[in-house]
């Protein structure tokens, strides 16, 4: 017989941990949670600079490659995600940044009632414990989720934000408060010098309740189904040769694995394009050609400059006696580059004055790589620093398919980058915009030269060229459930998978479209919302409605 639990969580990630705590604080309701990666106990999670490590340690990282793209020179451009308690928001960057109020509007105007900016600033607040500058009508000070912004000044990064503001970039205390445009350090998930994960902030309070069971090394391969409801999920522990279990639901499935996995899951339990289910030999539940359709990232570029100054973390790579210096500095005062993940300010701003929200972000690190590829990062053997421009309103849009009906093989993940001239357009703006940054008085005495992409590269054809050549995602992937209403969405406006019972999606890839900012905050909130729905849904009867 099957351990039978009220809930069951696919994926400890940004969703699923909060999913954990919010539905097991009544002690008469069970729930259990399937990661499929480990337990978050390796060094390098909570190490701030660790990003760098944990960026492609296949241990608790999927390190997808995406499929060539045809407008990126074919390249196959790699796709981290986090495998391990506490998802990507264990290896990711840090950054928290909700996007803009105008993001949420618009998904409220695509047909989401309830998930407007008024609707979800609550379940932002109610997240997050604020600790630094924002009014309190956008920010939270008492949730689980401790946001910090970098507590020492860096020379370097005063200096980018003087030569910003000395070009009309406004300096903004608070991002993530009534407006986004501006320039700023970057506020991010760390405190005391240490990480502060999905899992810190939520999973781990929530297993001291005896009500949580995570299982670890269990990844899913399929939905259990009786009809068209869901009653429980198979998976297996230990990876091909583990023994096939499974688990089940007394109320409802409720899938967490992110963008990339858990279309994956879905069509593997027979809900995806038909056409696509039946060439792979798999029975088809429901028809729903949604799933894994609508992927979008932002899209970046990268500009380096060689830098004077041994103040950058390239320096502590190549030199022994800088690395036990931060060493001594971070053991001794939580700070220094080892207190971050090198990402330390940015920009928000307009490609054009016409635009009502900033749709680029201009990233500052400390850092620079030669190579940013699967096998790991690998910063140049010099002193420099990176500006980034991201596009944060991409217009292509590409697929997450099954390439088998093995559960354990990965999927396709085809993007279509750059597929409009505005992808370009946007990007060559920033380009050239973080060129006349670096060119302001206040970045002098730091600048030597620009070694990416150099300065023979100016016409906008040579740009494009660049671009094609060494763009990269920005590892925020959305859209393949897509909430909405209609033939090209997944989910309701209540995360319920459309066409059959018991069975919800609450991660990123309900995301209709992608938020003007990083999005592992938005993913948290999600997990926030589509918890209280869920508890509001089992008080009102409704948790056996199917999705219209």
């Amino acid at each position: 017989m099957a351990d039978t639990f009220d809930y069951v969580i696919v994926g400890a990630g940004s969703a699923g941990c909060v999913l954990a705590n919010r539905l097991s604080e009544d002690a008469g309701t069970s729930v259990c949670v399937l990661e499929a990666g480990p337990k978050d106990w390796h060094p390098y999670i909570h190490l701030p600079a660790g990003f760098i490590k944990t960026f492609h340690m296949k241990g608790i990282n999927w390190a997808y490659q995406q499929e060539p793209g045809p407008w990126t020179g074919g390249r196959s451009i790699y796709a981290p995600r986090g495998k391990t308690l506490g998802g990507s928001s264990s290896i990711n960057g840090h950054i928290y940044n909700r996007g803009q109020r105008q993001d949420f509007d618009t998904w409220a105007q695509l047909g989401n009632r309830g998930w407007g900016y008024p609707d979800v600033l609550p379940y932002f607040k109610r997240l997050e414990r604020r600790v630094g500058e924002g009014e309190d009508t956008y920010r939270g000070r008492d949730g689980n989720l401790t946001v910090t912004t970098m507590d020492w000044r860096d020379p370097l990064c005063e200096a980018f934000m003087a030569g910003a503001m000395s070009l009309g970039i406004p300096r903004n205390p608070d991002y993530n408060g009534a407006i986004q445009e501006g320039v700023s350090y970057a506020q991010r998930t760390i405190q005391n010098g240490l990480r502060v994960s999905a899992s810190t902030a939520f999973l781990r309070p929530a297993m001291k309740r005896p009500n949580v069971h995570v299982r670890t090394h269990a990844h899913a391969t399929g939905i259990v189904f009786d009809g068209k409801r869901a009653i429980g999920v198979r998976y297996v522990k230990g990876g091909k040769s583990g023994t096939p279990t499974e688990v089940r639901a007394a109320k409802e499935v409720i899938l967490a694995g992110g963008t990339y996995n858990s279309p994956q899951l879905l069509q593997l339990s027979g809900i995806g394009p038909g056409e696509l289910l039946q060439q792979h030999g798999i029975a088809v539940v429901r028809d729903l050609p949604a799933v894994g359709a609508n992927l979008h990232d932002h899209f970046n570029t990268y500009l380096v400059w060689r830098c004077s100054q041994p103040v950058t973390i390239n320096d502590l790579a190549m030199s022994a006696a800088r690395k036990v210096q931060a060493g001594v500095q971070y053991a001794l005062t939580r700070s220094g580059h080892l207190s971050n993940a090198g990402i330390y300010a940015g920009a928000f701003v307009k490609s054009d004055p016409r635009l009502e929200t900033p749709d680029l972000q201009i990233n500052m690190f400390g850092w620079s790589a030669l190579e940013r590829l699967r096998t790991g990062i690998k910063p140049h053997p010099f002193s420099a620093f990176t500006l980034s421009p991201v596009h944060l309103r991409p217009e292509g849009r590409g697929t997450v398919r099954i390439k088998s009906p093995d559960p354990l093989a990965p999927p396709a993940i085809q993007f279509n980058f750059l597929a409009s001239e505005y992808d370009f357009q946007a990007l060559i703006y920033g380009a050239r915009l973080a060129r006349q940054i670096a060119a302001q008085p206040a970045l002098q005495p730091f600048v030597v030269e620009e070694v990416i992409p150099g300065r023979q590269c100016e016409t906008d054809e040579q740009m494009k060229a660049e671009i094609r050549l060494r763009g990269v995602s920005n590892l925020h992937p959305v859209g393949t459930c897509r909430m909405g209403r209609g033939a090209d969405c997944v989910v309701d406006p209540r995360l319920r998978v459309y066409g059959v019972e018991g069975l919800r999606v609450a991660d990123a890839s309900i995301m209709p479209q992608v938020p003007g900012g990083n999005t592992n905050a938005p993913s948290i909130m999600i997990g926030e919302k589509c918890a209280a729905m869920v508890l509001e849904d089992s008080q009102t009867g409704d948790i056996d409605r199917q999705a219209a």
